[in-house]
């Protein structure tokens, strides 16, 4: 390995398994010293254990790298920032932020509960929020203090956040409000020394697998396009120094594949420089969507 994180403190979140397990051993192998923080829940969010978490502990120590589980609840202030005085107190600094805790809880939206949209709002977003407004406190204290830090920030969303998923109302609007913090955090932080990005990972998890079964299936031989590891390379390289300048973007990442997203922007105008009339309104709107882009089909849908 470069040891392109060496020295690199890293916090990541739902790291007991899948994405979040791959990207903790993926940066213990380029040097970072992390923070494996899981709380062993269920594919619903519920349960609770920190054996993932330690099982992915004693893999980097094993491999000669250094770790530390943490086991709180992210989505409350106290685990937060618990989360951030871990990392601070182990290893006496923080670098990279990896936020990748969530689960679900599908339904179509007419059979989907308060409860079910309240908790995947809560892992999702909340949980994104709370270790992000901790870490950016602690940053922005090293930054007065004369000591500005190259800190970094990689936020997960989901293809669902960009495209839509059919039945997951609550997941697709979790992880749009993610991008949305994502583009926010860019802009308040950068002048702290924090860049934050986001990505939006296709890959095998608890999470795809069962949804997607057979689009993530291992293949016998060749290349596993799906396997969470492919993600990996990329969240080490926003979560490293090398990445200077690049803050505010959202990447998809699958297989060997990275695009750059480049999320709403203005399409064609009408402007006619006074109050429309319905009808003209009507007009004019579908005039500009014969000269737009089609857009892709939603995510997930059949």
């Amino acid at each position: 390995m470069s040891g392109l994180c060496s020295e690199r403190v890293a916090i990541v979140t739902g790291a007991g398994r899948g994405l979040g397990r791959a990207h903790a051993l993926a940066l213990a192998a380029e040097g970072a010293k992390v923070v494996v923080n899981d709380l062993g829940v269920g594919l619903d969010g519920t349960g609770c254990g920190t054996g993932p978490a330690q099982l992915v502990v004693d893999e980097i120590v094993a491999g000669g790298g250094q770790a530390v589980v943490h086991g709180g609840d992210i989505a409350t202030a106290e685990g937060a920032a618990s989360l951030i005085r871990a990392a601070v107190e182990t290893y006496g600094r923080l670098d990279t932020l990896v936020n990748n805790a969530g689960f679900l809880r599908d339904r179509m939206l007419v059979n989907l509960g308060e409860d079910d949209w309240d908790a995947v709002m809560r892992v999702h977003l909340r949980g994104h929020f709370l270790p992000l407004k901790y870490a950016a406190a602690h940053w922005r204290a090293e930054a007065r203090a004369g000591r500005v830090p190259t800190a970094r920030v990689v936020n997960t969303s989901s293809g669902a956040g960009l495209l839509g998923s059919v039945g997951q109302g609550n997941y697709s609007a979790a992880k749009a409000g993610i991008i949305g913090l994502t583009l926010v955090a860019a802009a308040e932080m950068g002048r702290y020394g924090v860049l934050v990005n986001a990505i939006a990972p296709a890959a095998r998890t608890r999470m795809t697998e069962a949804t997607f079964a057979e689009t993530m299936a291992a293949p016998d031989t060749g290349f596993d396009a799906m396997a969470p590891e492919n993600v990996s390379p990329l969240v080490v390289w926003l979560g490293s120094a090398a990445c200077a300048g690049v803050t505010g973007r959202v990447f998809e990442a699958e297989g060997g594949r990275i695009t750059v997203m480049e999320g709403w922007r203005p399409g064609p105008t009408a402007d006619k420089a006074a109050r429309w009339s319905p009808a003209e309104a009507g007009e004019a709107t579908l005039k500009l969507l014969a000269e737009a882009t089609i857009p892709e089909p939603v995510y997930g849908a059949q």
